[in-house]
Parts: structure tokens; C-alpha cells; sequence
């Protein structure tokens, strides 16, 4: 009962913290998605067409960002004694990004491309999120960072539940599942938009902040990986 409730804490706090990022780069720095990356293709392809502001091309360089943080994220991830050592990396640069957005707010020496690094470096938090669910999938619901496919299972348990009688108790479980991913993202996304709103990037320290609490409260810095942990 105890690892369950700690699985679904984790899938609502790292759906709500990918929801919370990607928002927080489309607002605040030029309609870029930190979480979800290949949505930049279409940014970019509207960008192309509009011809928005000639940094179209920034939406491009996520894409390959986001694949050498894998690739890294991955042997980390492996090599590594600690199984959350990728999350805790992970609110170190969520943390770093908005402490740096507050300092350049504050610079004489503010520019478009001091925006675009910070953001970046939140892909790469991003990327390490995602290797952290693939690598240890068994540690929370489902992808904390895409729900596309969430929204599909959803809708497919949906039609159980609804359809079958007697109820299916795996569907109806599985549903509440993809509940708790869709709406810890949903969350992430509306928190993310109003904060975002009012203090742009600075925001992001929040998630970062959120995620590594959750890892000192219970303990999982120095937790050693092991195939029955969470």
C-alpha cells in the first residue's frame, strides 16, 4: 500500500513538473516546448510560413539538445548507484534555470539568446526525466512527460468501464491511473501559464524546487537501486 501511494506521488509530481516546464518555455521563452520537443516541428514549420521573427530555427535546436541528454541521461542513469540520481539532476537545473532567469531580469545585458540558453538547459532537465522513465518504468504510472498516449489508454479503459458488466477491475484501475498522469499534467500546464504570465522563466525554480522536497522528504538521494524499490 505504502510503495503504491509513494508510485502514484511521483507520477503526479513529475507529470505536474513536465506539464509546469513546457508551459513555462512556450510562454516565456519564444512558444518553445522543453517537454515535449517534437512538437517544435510544427512551431517551427508555423514560424517558416509566418515568417514570425527569423529564430525559427531555435525550435530546431531542442531536438538534438534533447537527444544528447538522453544519450547522457542513459549512462548516468546505468552507471549510477542511485536510482533518483537522474531527478535530482533534474531540479538542479530546473532550480539553476530560474535563478539565472532572476539574474538576468536584473542585467543591464538582457538579450533573446540569454532566454534560449536557460531554456536549453530546461530541455535537458526534460531529457532526463524522460530517460528516468524509461529506464525505471516501473516507478510510476506511465511517460510523465507525453500524454498522447495516456489520453488513448484512458479512453480505451473508458470504453471498458463504461461497456462492460461486469465492470473490468483492471480497466477501472488503469483508468484512475491515466487520471492521475493526465491531470498532474493538466495542473502542471495551468500553474505553469499564470506563473509564467506574471514572472516568466523565473517560475521555473518552482518545479525544481517541488521535486527535490519530494526527494528529501523520502529519503531517495542516497536511495540504491533496487528492482523492488518504487
Amino acid at each position: 500500500m505504502e510503495q503504491e501511494k509513494s508510485m502514484a506521488t511521483i507520477t503526479l509530481l513529475l507529470s505536474f513538473v513536465a506539464g509546469f516546464c513546457d508551459t513555462v518555455t512556450f510562454v516565456a521563452a519564444g512558444e518553445l516546448f522543453s517537454a515535449h520537443v517534437t512538437g517544435n516541428f510544427i512551431v517551427f514549420a508555423y514560424d517558416v510560413i509566418k515568417h514570425a521573427d527569423g529564430h525559427g530555427w531555435q525550435k530546431l535546436i531542442t531536438f538534438p539538445v534533447f537527444i544528447i541528454s538522453v544519450m547522457i541521461g542513459g549512462v548516468i542513469g546505468r552507471k549510477s548507484g542511485h536510482k533518483f540520481t537522474l531527478l535530482l539532476l533534474e531540479s538542479g537545473l530546473l532550480i539553476i534555470s530560474g535563478l539565472a532567469s532572476l539574474l538576468i531580469r536584473n542585467s543591464a545585458f538582457t538579450g533573446q539568446w540569454q532566454l534560449q540558453v536557460i531554456a536549453m538547459v530546461i530541455v535537458v532537465a526534460m531529457g532526463f526525466q524522460n530517460t528516468f522513465g524509461k529506464l525505471f518504468n516501473k516507478a510510476t504510472y506511465g511517460l510523465t512527460t507525453v500524454m498522447t498516449g495516456n489520453v488513448t489508454q484512458a479512453a480505451l479503459d473508458l470504453t471498458k468501464v463504461i461497456g462492460g458488466r461486469p465492470i473490468d477491475p483492471d480497466a477501472l484501475v488503469s483508468l484512475k491511473k491515466q487520471l492521475i498522469l493526465i491531470s498532474g499534467f493538466f495542473f502542471g500546464c495551468l500553474s505553469g501559464a499564470l506563473l509564467a504570465g506574471r514572472f516568466g522563466m523565473i517560475s521555473i525554480v518552482i518545479p525544481g524546487l517541488l521535486l527535490i522536497l519530494w526527494l528529501v522528504k523520502n529519503n531517495l538521494i542516497v536511495s540504491r537501486t533496487r528492482s523492488d524499490e518504487i
